[in-house]
């Protein structure tokens, strides 16, 4: 007979850990069941370590603008990869710790470590043993996608995952994909010395940005010295010199092929369901392997429900830990929360970030909404200024009626934290006007947005 709990969630990522937290502190006995490590991909091998990095590189950076700031460093920089490696596993472990230790003195719960598998719709089976409950949470997170290029079983190849463990700067790291991840490692690695190359197949970067920002993005990029191979649409591999390998990239301008000392694939993620055995039980995917869910994380199995990146409803770990908000709040609240009530939000890790709330100027456009828009570089921000980091601009576009915040987009030093005043007002429901009409301590970049707000125009 199966082991039996009142609930069982399946993944400790960003939404899992702290679900089952909740769910043991209203009275039940809950499983949660771990194939690999505590804290997801989050705190293992995504946003922690990638961030630990970034600002390893940024450090690094700052130390050769000498010349422009007034101070001379005697000798050249020399990165120790090993050490830079070090600091950021240090930063990883001490954050995984923090769940471990959290998590293995919680009472009434219990740690399950291997892969889940179901054998029914509410059973589950994990190293041989088969366990059962009435409510069961699937947060099995997503990993890297490796695309059927055409070479690609020739060559070695590193993904998001795999590139973490580099204990050396590459000699010419090449990035395949022009998106999020990829453009934030390979900005990390230039920086730290490597050459890098960006191939992407699209024409532009970062392309569910507005072209504008795309733009400004490639020019940050660009500056820094890193090659960009765009409108790349045969790419494959071949295997090269000194183990290298040689990405044929086929674009009308320049060489027809890259030599790499390494290559990075970063073409998006897939969702880890395929794992699961979902065969065996009701629970529907889409043609790309997310569960369907609905407004509520209920996938079409009652009793089941999809947290996190596996559900297709946002890849970022905010949005995963909204799931488990919204859950909990359905749950043990009495508090009817929606998916359909978040403002999609993200932001890109380069320096300086780029951040984006609500509508891009794309998709107001699109929509053939009335609306307006101001736009303000950063080149008229006192702070940015004053830090010498003049790249970007923030841009924000209003309902013209009735003076709804509809998006914004902030690429510039600070932005990432700055667009959360912008945010807030969204989700307040308040105007435009309310910004304008706030006072932002000086100097900061966030200051300049009230400015914006009055300055907006017909789109």
């Amino acid at each position: 007979m199966p082991s039996e709990f009142d609930s069982i969630v399946i993944g400790a990522g960003q939404a899992g850990p702290f679900l089952a937290a909740r769910l043991v502190a209203a009275g039940e006995k809950v499983a949660l069941i771990e194939k690999e490590k505590l804290g997801g991909t989050c705190v293992n091998v995504g946003c922690t370590p990638t961030k630990a990095l970034v600002a390893n590189a940024r450090v690094i950076q700052q130390t050769r603008r000498g010349e422009e700031m007034g101070f001379t460093v005697n000798g050249s920089v020399t990165v120790d990869m090993a050490r830079v490696k070090a600091r950021k596993d240090a930063v990883v472990k001490k954050s995984r710790g923090g769940m471990e230790k959290w998590l293995g003195g919680m009472e009434g719960l219990t740690l399950l470590k291997g892969a889940a598998q179901f054998t029914a719709s509410h059973t589950v089976e994990v190293n041989g043993e088969r366990y059962e409950a009435e409510k069961i949470f699937i947060n099995v997170g997503a990993r890297p996608s490796v695309p059927k290029l055409e070479g690609i079983d020739t060559v070695p190849y590193l993904t998001s995952t795999s590139i973490l463990e580099l204990d050396q700067v590459p000699e010419h790291l090449v990035v395949v994909g022009g998106s999020y991840v990829g453009l934030e490692f390979a900005q990390i690695f230039r920086r730290l010395g490597a050459k890098v190359s960006v191939v992407e197949r699209g024409p532009r970067l970062v392309a569910h940005e507005d072209v504008d920002v795309s733009d400004a993005v490639a020019d940050v990029l660009r500056s820094e010295g890193i090659a960009l191979r765009l409108g790349a649409e045969c790419i494959r591999l071949e295997k090269g010199a000194n183990g290298g390998a040689l990405v044929h990239v086929s674009c009308e301008d320049g060489d027809p092929s890259v030599a790499a000392s390494h290559v990075l694939l970063a073409v998006g993620r897939t969702p880890n369901t395929d794992t699961l055995a979902l065969e065996k039980t009701e629970i529907q995917v889409d043609e790309r392997g997310y569960i369907q869910i609905n407004d509520k994380l209920e996938t079409t199995v009652k009793g089941v429900w999809a947290l996190g990146d596996c559900n297709g409803h946002g890849a970022f770990t905010h949005t995963s830990y909204n799931d488990f908000e919204i859950v909990a709040a359905n749950l043990l609240d009495g508090d009817a929360r929606k998916v359909s009530d978040r403002i999609p939000a993200h932001a890109l890790y380069i320096d300086p970030p780029l951040a984006q709330v609500g509508m891009t100027q794309t998709e107001v456009e699109k929509a053939g909404m009335p609306a307006l828009m101001a736009k303000r570089t950063m080149t008229r921000v006192g702070r940015a200024v004053e830090k010498g980091e003049t790249q970007g601009f923030m841009k924000m576009l209003v309902e013209q009626e009735s003076g709804r915040i509809l998006g914004a987009s902030i690429l510039g030093p600070n932005a990432d934290e700055a667009i959360h005043c912008i945010l807030t007002a969204m989700y307040a429901g308040k105007p435009a006007s309310l910004l304008q009409r706030s006072v932002h301590i000086h100097p900061t970049v966030a200051e300049l947005i009230p400015t914006l707000a009055g300055e907006l125009k017909p789109l």
